[in-house]
């Protein structure tokens, strides 16, 4: 959607919505709870259609949470202003400064330059470089980043081999960077919206669930990353590669090349490919890390209180470097404020919506509302739950915004874990995860829309392709779900957690 077009005909069927909710629904006569139900759709209704510009919407809350008495105006403006919010801010002005001193294009070539230049070797680098990009910067950043590379590859591909014998290969190459830049954002807690929007959701809804760290989060969530690149990459391998020339498909030494061409490693390349490193390092160790028998100390516990610093600080104090270490040029750091204009502040206004929402269902009471309507469910078996929760959303968000969807259902998805009495880990990481494995179509991530916008794949390519990677997605995030993640935050079956019970 464009900035200036305002829909009027979803922003008119949004107010009958709301006034239709408002005048004729009726939740165990209690106001406050119907009047949730009614903001909730209105706001999620104008995100879905885009009827106003994201951020704006975004900021409803604020006017009709206290307006119709849900929650005060201190309250509901907390909840846009927390560590998460911080995290994000801080982890963006970080990819922006990679981005400014284009220290992504040298890893990128880098990478393309060391897998090789066989038809695999290609693939793989391409999927190699957009996942590990997006697990740091946004996925949309990643694919405009990769894309220019891919089209100059399929240039010489076409040259040596002819467009008719290299064009399934080629589009394939293309739905590769699309499919590695979703699958990738999964592994870190920076690496796409949906992934924050369940750490503040979570700790909003209860209260006394333990801290999820940076680290643990990757622990638990950089298998299904590992499952679905290798998932893909043989996917598109088998379906692309041409049947008799399955040897050489560049020059020895093209990357290479390439990657000479950038010339010799700037000082503000190496300063920010340092602080980008320092970055990684005090996330992934600011807690103590247990491998099995193996304990790894935290250097949080350095300080009188570690459990006053969290991974925002951490994000902030990065930031900070980048504004006080000094580039090559007199006078000047290496980012100066000018880049926060590039912040895609409508997310942060976006996630901070979906945690005011998270608060009023637990404020108003629609929470226990939802999880007394949804007992039924409890006849379905754990495995079945969840499979269902993993199947719906996965293709709910094909034609939705994955950040949307995850803030909308988070809420709804924890009354349904109370009711059915399942640890909301499972069902609720399963909503996250899910969120990114939208393979079909063009409008239902950025690196989807970006990558069908190079004209290189037909519709019904992506559709077919990602229709069977939806169908593996859903089967590998279950599997993973309940085995490996269930032992990594020691999940027992049988036993409903003590925090869960802190939801109101």
């Amino acid at each position: 959607m464009k900035e200036n077009k305002i829909r009027y005909n979803y922003l008119f069927i949004g107010i009958l919505l709301f006034i239709g909710i408002l005048n004729f629904v009726n939740l165990n006569n209690q106001p406050e709870t119907v009047s949730t139900l009614a903001i909730t759709f209105l706001i999620a209704f104008w995100w879905l259609t885009e009827a106003l510009p994201i951020g704006m919407t975004s900021l409803l809350p604020i006017v009709l949470f206290p307006v119709f008495g849900v929650l005060n105006g201190k309250e509901v403006s907390a909840a846009y202003i927390n560590y998460i919010i911080f995290l994000f801010i801080g982890g963006f002005t970080v990819a922006l400064a990679i981005e400014k001193w284009e220290l992504h294009k040298r890893m990128a070539l880098k990478i393309l330059s060391i897998a090789g230049n066989s038809f695999f070797s290609v693939l793989f680098g391409f999927m190699l470089c957009s996942s590990f990009l997006s697990m740091w910067i946004s996925n949309t950043a990643a694919a405009m980043m990769m894309i220019p590379i891919g089209i100059s590859i399929t240039s010489v591909l076409h040259q040596r081999f002819g467009k008719k014998s290299i064009r399934k290969f080629n589009s394939n190459l293309f739905l590769s960077i699309a499919y590695a830049c979703s699958i990738g954002g999964v592994a870190t807690l920076v690496g796409t919206p949906p992934n924050l929007s369940f750490l503040r959701i979570s700790e909003v809804l209860y209260p006394n669930i333990p801290e999820i760290s940076f680290a643990q989060w990757m622990l638990a969530a950089l298998p299904v990353t590992i499952c679905m690149f290798l998932v893909v990459l043989i996917f598109l391998y088998f379906t692309g590669v041409p049947k008799k020339e399955n040897r050489v498909a560049l020059d020895k030494g093209y990357f290479k090349k390439e990657y000479h061409a950038l010339g010799k490693t700037t000082t503000e390349q190496k300063r920010v490919f340092v602080v980008f490193l320092l970055l990684i390092f005090l996330w992934l160790f600011r807690k103590e890390l247990v491998l099995g028998t193996v304990r790894i100390p935290g250097w949080s516990h350095w300080f009188d209180k570690p459990q006053f610093i969290n991974d925002g600080t951490v994000a902030i104090f990065i930031a900070f470097l980048l504004f006080v270490i000094p580039s090559s040029e007199k006078y000047k750091a290496l980012v100066s404020w000018k880049i926060t204009k590039k912040i895609p502040w409508h997310v942060v206004f976006l996630l901070g919506g979906g945690f005011a929402i998270a608060k009023a269902f637990v404020s108003s009471g629609l929470s226990v509302y939802l999880g007394s309507q949804l007992k039924s469910l409890a006849e379905f078996s754990d495995l079945g739950m969840i499979a269902s929760v993993v199947a719906g959303i996965t293709f709910l968000t094909e034609v939705t915004s994955n950040t949307a969807t995850t803030e909308i259902m988070l809420p709804v998805i924890s009354s349904v874990s109370n009711t059915i009495k399942l640890n909301p880990l499972l069902l609720m990481l399963g909503v996250t995860y899910a969120a990114s494995m939208a393979f079909m179509l063009p409008a239902a991530t950025a690196p989807n829309a970006l990558v069908f916008g190079t004209g290189k794949i037909k519709m019904w390519e992506m559709l077919k392709t990602g229709f069977i990677l939806n169908i593996i997605a859903i089967t590998v995030v279950v599997l993973i779900l309940n085995f490996w993640v269930a032992y990594v935050f020691g999940i027992d079956f049988h036993s409903f957690p003590e925090w869960a019970q802190s939801l109101k």
